[in-house]
């Protein structure tokens, strides 16, 4: 190994092309980047379509220790089945859509904006989102706003069925940018 190596975390083990993301993502933050306030414009919209499997469930449920047969739409030997719950069949835990806003929110066809924190969020649930739905997460800018000299984006996002328009959750979060 040449003097000029970088070492990856023995802990953590890389492939080459995690090696390579992570240094193409560290080069990146010593450019010139734009804030999140300078790259996002009031009525700005984002969208995405997420379909919602039982296997995506589990992950989250096993994440969050959410351990409720409401959510089961699987059955070990068997795979799928249409699992039970008070609303019919099995449902998907009410803020497993709230963890996917981020991915639609920021636009990655643009660079990192440096400095956001996301600061506040608002869930409203409207419909209980059955385990195989397939949803569209949309995000919207609303409002931009200076509060005690800082600045904020706030976006509004909607999560609808695509087959029938369903509105299942509705959020507003405001994301802190430097």
């Amino acid at each position: 190994m040449s003097a000029n190596t970088i070492k990856t975390d023995s802990l953590m083990p890389m492939t080459e092309i995690q090696i390579q993301q992570t240094r193409e993502f560290v080069d990146s933050l010593q450019s010139e980047c734009q804030t999140y306030w300078d790259m996002v414009n009031v009525g700005d919209e984002l969208s995405r379509d997420l379909h919602i499997t039982p296997e995506l469930v589990i992950l989250y449920a096993d994440a969050v220790e959410d351990y409720n047969p409401w959510y089961e739409g699987w059955k070990m030997n068997t795979w799928y089945v249409p699992g039970e719950s008070p609303f019919g069949g099995a449902i998907v835990p009410p803020l497993l859509v709230s963890h996917f806003v981020l991915s639609v929110q920021f636009d990655h066809t643009k660079p990192f904006a440096i400095g956001s924190i996301h600061t506040f969020h608002e869930s409203e649930i409207l419909e209980p989102i059955p385990v195989g739905a397939t949803v569209r997460i949309t995000a919207r800018a609303i409002d931009k706003f200076i509060k005690r000299e800082r600045r904020y984006v706030r976006h509004e996002v909607l999560v609808t069925d695509v087959r029938n328009g369903t509105l299942y959750f509705r959020e507003v979060r405001d994301i802190l940018s430097r």
